[in-house]
């Protein structure tokens, strides 16, 4: 079994004070603490709901040679764009690290859309006055079927009285198991191909279907977060707008400042700061540098990250604009020499035009030393050719 210890990740310490928190407000950390409340109560009776009209499982008896796989419920408040609460949403989760391979599941691999074709579709869409349609599937991991023999404990709080002792075997997927995304995706592909749609090898999960002088496009994406959710998550939500994402006066080392206690707060920042980039390429620099520091941060990498977040405070309206333009392929590249203090690395850094859209752009470490600025300004260009072609 893989545990966060072993990957030198901990679980968030949580800080106790004489105030009891409004569970009403943010999520409960429990069970236990959940089941006194309303809310969370009708929250989990529509999950369980769910899974039970979707067949999701059958109770049998647990035999030894079963690997049982443990279950718990997550909370989360959807908001509103202006922050205030939407619903309460239970969600039940497999606890996919106690999984066997080989036992309970196999492959777990599931392509994903690359960004880049998502900016070429929308910015076509503009030019050509195509119209768009968006859908949200609900649940949609919890519509791929097991090809595996999967056992799961009964979901707290819901407990069959007449059949206490017996286990769930599934029959659909579960989020958390590690074949969840892998399941969906071929259900939904399979669904697809028995439509008409083919799929594109070199461009996973963009899908066409053509009839007579038409042509669909339809591309299949993963989204759950927003930023509204990132700034009340990290405390943010009242802080000092940032004028500029990054310092040109920062120097960030490896050994600068005291090593965090519990780095899991600065991963999880970061890595959601990551997700951003998607829409906002004037983050790539900024969030390129502090992503560097994952292994071991300090207190000085955490301020760098939250600058970005002060930053994000002050221009939560900005994004990408899509609008009718020549359809001229324009690419940009540079590379500051020996930037990385620690082992003078340097970094690269294109951004490529579809007419006025910036349809794709990277601020990446380059992987060796570059011994003149020359270099590193060819290896820079030499990525953002690479990119156009694949375009």
């Amino acid at each position: 079994m893989q545990t966060r210890l072993k990957s030198g990740i901990s679980k968030p310490k949580r800080a106790f004070t004489s105030t009891s928190p409004n569970y009403l407000d943010v999520e409960p950390p429990s069970f236990s603490i959940a089941s006194a409340l309303t809310p969370w109560v009708a929250a989990m009776k529509d999950e369980y709901s769910a899974l039970h009209r979707q067949g999701t499982w059958t109770l049998v008896p647990p035999a030894p040679s079963q690997n049982i796989v443990g279950c718990k419920w997550v909370y989360k408040i959807k908001r509103h764009a202006d922050g205030s609460v939407s619903r309460y949403k239970a969600r039940l989760v497999a606890k996919g690290f106690h999984q066997k391979a080989g036992l309970d599941y196999d492959e777990t691999f599931s392509p994903v859309i690359k960004p880049t074709t998502v900016r070429i579709i929308l910015t076509l869409a503009a030019q050509f006055s195509w119209p768009l349609r968006q859908l949200d599937i609900s649940n949609a991991f919890l519509h791929g079927f097991l090809k595996e023999d999967v056992y799961m404990a009964q979901p707290q709080g819901f407990i069959d009285s007449a059949k206490p002792g017996y286990v769930c075997k599934l029959h659909k997927s579960l989020y958390g198991l590690k074949q969840a995304p892998r399941a969906w995706f071929e259900r939904f592909t399979s669904q697809l191909e028995n439509l008409g749609f083919t799929d594109y090898s070199a461009n996973p999960s963009l899908f066409t279907y053509k009839s007579h002088n038409k042509i669909l496009y339809l591309l299949l994406y993963v989204d759950d977060i927003i930023l509204i959710d990132l700034l009340t998550k990290f405390d943010m939500t009242n802080c000092k707008p940032s004028s500029t994402p990054y310092s040109s006066l920062f120097r960030l080392t490896q050994t600068q400042g005291t090593p965090l206690p519990n780095p899991t707060h600065f991963r999880s920042l970061v890595g959601a700061l990551q997700y951003l980039t998607f829409t906002r390429l004037d983050l790539s620099f900024a969030v390129n540098q502090v992503c560097q520091f994952m292994h071991s941060p300090t207190d000085t990498h955490l301020v760098v990250a939250k600058r970005i977040l002060r930053y994000l405070k002050g221009t939560l309206t900005h994004g990408l604009l899509f609008c009718p333009s020549s359809l001229t392929l324009q690419a940009y590249a540079d590379a500051n020499w020996a930037g990385n203090l620690d082992d003078h690395h340097s970094t690269s850094g294109y951004v490529v035009f579809l007419g006025s859209t910036p349809i794709t752009w990277v601020s990446r470490k380059q992987s060796i030393v570059s011994r003149f600025s020359t270099e590193a300004e060819y290896r820079s260009l030499a990525s953002a050719t690479t990119e156009v072609f694949w375009i």
